[in-house]
């Protein structure tokens, strides 16, 4: 088992059988900016975690630094579309929609077009 598979199974529940297909680097846009991290790409799940750790508030105002985490099951996944800046075609976006219409938009991903293509292969298989 190899380094990113030790890290996608330290941060998030992997059921048996599940294969880690594809991980890449890239930026997840949130409402406070892009942030850097890694996207796990398995037969189950799509998902996100922060190359850093981030401030966050419990409910007694105490800060504790913690990774922003998404996992969206492929199952829940409606679309992956490609995107792309009209002005600067360089820049290039990935958008999951989730069924629920919830929207995940991706840039700066290493090798975009591998990537999408194994975000198409893990989403067909539902």
């Amino acid at each position: 088992m190899g380094g990113v598979d030790k890290v996608f199974m330290k941060y998030f529940s992997v059921i048996k059988g599940e294969r880690l297909l594809k991980v890449c680097h890239c930026y997840l846009s949130t409402t406070s900016g892009p942030l850097a991290g890694l996207l796990f790409i398995s037969t189950e799940k799509v998902a996100f975690c922060s190359e850093r750790s981030i401030k966050v508030f419990n409910k007694k105002g105490q800060m504790c630094r913690m990774r922003y985490k998404v996992s969206i099951p492929v199952k829940k996944i409606k679309s992956v579309r490609q995107s792309e800046d009209v002005e600067k075609p360089r820049q290039k976006y990935i958008n999951i929609t989730t069924v629920d219409n919830f929207d995940f938009w991706l840039m700066g991903v290493s090798k975009y077009h591998k990537t999408y293509k194994y975000l198409e292969q893990a989403t067909s298989q539902t």
